[in-house]
């Protein structure tokens, strides 16, 4: 499934293009952005060109860039939460950059993924994501953008390196979407 492009005031979030290898390659080599992420830093160029045609394969992961020179600078993916049966759920994950951190860059990202999922795409109810507890940037991107906590999940995910990892699991419901935005426009 190949989702719109989206466009922010900083951001525009599109589908990853061949060009993009050598930005991805930029921020995926760091240690602290795939050991947050989960995955291995990358050590040379073509592990980058291999993650780079898979993301361009699945079509559910944008490429966040930067609207004024169109750098790549991270990631969004937001794909079914086949774990939630009850819901039409999707789950997301991302990676910023670290040279990127600190400038709300994700945190606008994820609004503008939250409001597609939830006033365009009409047969989501619930969205989900959670983090590992020593991820306080990823969990601090969580809170601004409405999520609740749920629960943490024990040594249930295998991040870098195969370390088990505890899950601090966090779900944005669709009527507290509306309900929230509601009450921002009432302040109006």
């Amino acid at each position: 499934m190949l989702y719109d492009r989206l466009e922010t005031e900083r951001l525009i979030l599109r589908a990853w293009q061949t060009e993009d290898a050598e930005d991805l390659y930029e921020y995926a080599c760091k240690l602290e952005v795939g050991a947050m992420a989960g995955w291995a830093p990358h050590s040379d160029r073509s592990a980058s060109v291999e993650m780079l045609k898979r993301y361009m394969e699945s079509g559910d992961i944008w490429a966040v860039t930067l609207r004024k020179t169109g750098k790549v600078i991270g990631q969004l993916r937001m794909y079914p939460d086949e774990d939630r049966g009850k819901y039409v759920a999707r789950y997301l994950s991302y990676a910023l950059s670290a040279d990127y951190w600190g400038h709300g860059y994700m945190t606008e990202a994820v609004r503008a993924v939250i409001r597609y999922a939830f006033e365009e795409l009409k047969e989501i109810d619930m969205l989900s994501v959670f983090h590992s507890p020593d991820n306080l940037r990823s969990k601090r991107v969580i809170e601004k953008c409405g999520f609740e906590y749920e629960l943490t999940l024990e040594k249930a995910h295998a991040g870098y390196g195969g370390k088990l990892s505890d899950s601090v699991c966090w779900r944005l419901m669709k009527n507290d979407y509306f309900a929230a935005d509601q009450a921002d426009k009432n302040l109006i």
